[in-house]
């Protein structure tokens, strides 16, 4: 099973829809709010060289925004 994490904030219509992806497919996944963590801002912006949410790390691999295709081809 994959690791799987994403960099949100409450407020992202983006964020929302990339979570209920994951609860749809029931894939376990870590939600870290960067409006509140800023330690988890820095890592995001580390990892992914943006400070656009969602930055979602799976098993390393970093993919910007919500994007279907690529969360299901990283997650094979």
């Amino acid at each position: 099973m994959a690791t799987v994490k994403i960099y949100s904030t409450p407020t992202c219509p983006w964020c929302k829809k990339a979570k209920a992806y994951f609860k749809e497919n029931k894939i376990k996944f870590t939600d870290i709010d960067v409006s509140a963590d800023e330690a988890a801002q820095k890592e995001m912006v580390e990892k992914s060289g943006q400070m656009g949410v969602p930055v979602i790390d799976i098993d390393g691999k970093i993919l910007v925004g919500f994007d279907q295709g690529k969360i299901e081809e990283a997650l094979k």
